[in-house]
């Protein structure tokens, strides 16, 4: 039998030397679970791509052991993929209340909640997955319903924490479940899974609690309409805004489809207390004075189409910006957003607006829901396991984490620092690297079920660099001579009025390589007048603008 089938194994398919698109594996023998699916957005260098997901492959190889998709919270990063994942391979999803409200809204999107199989769970459930059983602890993180998830394997017990901080005064008064982590660790955990996103700030993460104040004092103190962004996701803010809002005599409209529906959710599902009369339409702003105003929206992380960048640039049509108006970002930027956010906020100043921006130490409007250096040496000291695998970081935090693991007492050497698709498996209680599964990064174009290969996005890079050249030529189907000119058209190459000189020069290129044909040869015409145009325009403007020949025969 293979090393697979008598082996724990252990691996991701994302997640790991990233912070998005989280999806993580545990396999014993025909058993195989899945925790979370998530997305990450992708950045301007890959044109015209919404969503990054991971891939699929090994999954859809070995679907007659999936027994199911376990969901941690309901953050993008851990369930931004279930909808593409569902449509390839429907198995079952288990997660708690709340975070089902969240991918219900997904599946809705994409037209697939019907065929959808999905199980409330919570911090007492217990799953049976044949050689696999799982239960759950609660953690604390900037989105209510999280937890951390213990597989009782044949090898042993397997524990993720999912994304998690220690607050010991939580707004939503949803406690870490310290004492059951404990018990957990006491019982003896074979290899912990945890997050090291801040693994580089030492101390513990502030309370959430810290936040309420500071947005309190900035209501108080302003004097016009309120802007305040977020992310949608982040409840327990919301919350908060919502009571600075009640303290200040103000009332709230809600800007953005994300905004929207996860505030929808989580005042179905209890987790979110707004007075209807609070709540106003976006038309009915300007016919309320603007001191008893908050806009509550989307576009923190300087998302150019959110609803705070169209603010920025008054394009938004019933809402303006107007002097004196005061905007909250209560939300730091994520690494690589901040020119994105820069820019809205000088075009907020340009305004007249009163801005609160920049890092949470200095503003005090934004805690992580990350655990810092103390959390995560806590968790580790209560969970105590022999083997570790830090995730959900880039390669130093993951090295940082693997030094405060052996800080508190895990074991030199027994921390496995991996890549996606690395296979961690354990065998008699020893656990060893020594093979890898098909993974990577796959791309989507919105609710699209096509998946964008690397020749798409080839050809799309070099459109946005090079432009690209459309020749029109007719010829005689019988003989293959030209019956007229050929006709050739500049987009985003060069302007052909400036250029006459080297478009005729094409068309001549184009009238000689079509002249060596005895025979109406579409395909090969195509190829040659392709290659002969590319050999001189190269020469001539030092530029390989995409050539499509298009070929009429008549």
């Amino acid at each position: 039998m293979s090393v697979r089938e008598n082996a724990l194994s252990i691996f991701a398919l994302g997640g790991i030397n990233e912070i998005g698109k989280n999806m993580y594996v545990v396999e014993y023998g025909d058993d195989l679970v899945i925790i979370d699916c998530g997305g990450k957005f992708a950045d301007e260098s890959l044109l015209g791509v919404d969503l990054i997901i991971p891939d699929f492959t090994y999954l859809q190889e070995n679907r007659n052991k999936i027994r199911g998709l376990v969901v941690t919270h309901g953050h993008e990063d851990h369930i931004g993929g279930i909808p593409y994942f569902l449509k390839k391979l429907n198995v079952p999803v288990y997660a708690t209340r709340f975070t089902l409200g969240l991918i219900e809204l997904k599946l809705k999107e994409h037209k697939i909640l019907r065929e959808s199989t999905l199980v409330q769970i919570d911090s007492n459930s217990e799953l049976d997955f044949g050689e696999i059983k799982v239960n759950f602890f609660k953690t604390s993180h900037s989105i209510p319903d999280c937890l951390g998830i213990v597989f009782n394997t044949p090898e042993g017990k397997v524990v993720h924490t999912g994304d998690f901080k220690f607050d010991l005064t939580p707004v939503n008064d949803q406690h870490s479940d310290i004492h059951k982590m404990a018990e957990i660790g006491n019982e003896g955990v074979v290899m912990l899974i945890s997050e090291s996103t801040n693994a580089e700030r030492p101390g513990f993460t502030p309370s959430e609690q810290e936040v309420g104040g500071h947005i309190e004092k900035a209501f108080m103190g302003a004097k016009g309409k309120i802007i305040i962004s977020t992310f949608a996701s982040n409840v327990n803010r919301v919350q908060q805004i919502v009571h600075a809002a009640l303290k200040t005599n103000r009332r709230i409209a809600l800007l953005g489809r994300s905004m929207v529906n996860v505030v929808a959710v989580a005042r179905e599902r209890g987790y979110l207390d707004i007075p209807d009369w609070m709540l106003i339409d976006t038309k009915e702003i300007n016919n309320i004075p603007n001191e008893r105003i908050v806009i509550l929206c989307t576009g923190s992380q300087g998302e150019p189409l959110a609803a705070l960048s169209r603010l920025s640039r008054n394009s938004y049509r019933d809402v303006k910006v107007y002097p004196g108006d005061t905007v909250i970002f209560a939300a730091s930027p994520i690494p690589g957003n901040e020119k994105d956010v820069s820019k809205i906020v000088d075009n907020l100043f340009q305004l007249g607006a009163h801005v609160i921006y920049g890092s949470s130490t200095i503003t005090g409007m934004h805690v992580s829901g990350h655990g810092y250096q103390e959390d995560l040496k806590l968790m580790l000291t209560l969970m105590k396991p022999k083997y570790f695998i830090p995730i959900h970081g880039e390669y130093r935090m993951l090295h940082l984490h693997r030094q405060l693991a052996e800080a508190v007492g895990v074991e030199k050497g027994n921390t496995f620092i991996i890549k996606n698709g690395d296979v961690v498996d354990i065998k008699n209680s020893e656990a060893r690297q020594t093979r890898n599964i098909p993974s990577g990064d796959v791309y989507v174009d919105g609710l699209g079920d096509d998946e964008i290969g690397d020749i798409v996005l080839r050809d799309r890079k070099q459109l946005s660099e090079e432009g690209m050249l459309v020749i029109v030529i007719t010829i005689n189907k019988s003989d293959g001579k030209l019956v007229s000119p050929p006709d050739s058209i500049s987009r985003g190459f060069v302007y052909a009025k400036n250029a006459e000189e080297l478009i005729n020069n094409v068309n001549q290129v184009v009238v000689s390589t079509i002249g060596n044909f005895k025979e109406a040869n579409v395909h090969g015409m195509r190829k040659a007048v392709r290659k002969e145009v590319g050999k001189y325009l190269d020469q001539q403007t030092k530029k390989k603008p995409m050539i499509l020949p298009i070929i009429i025969a008549i």
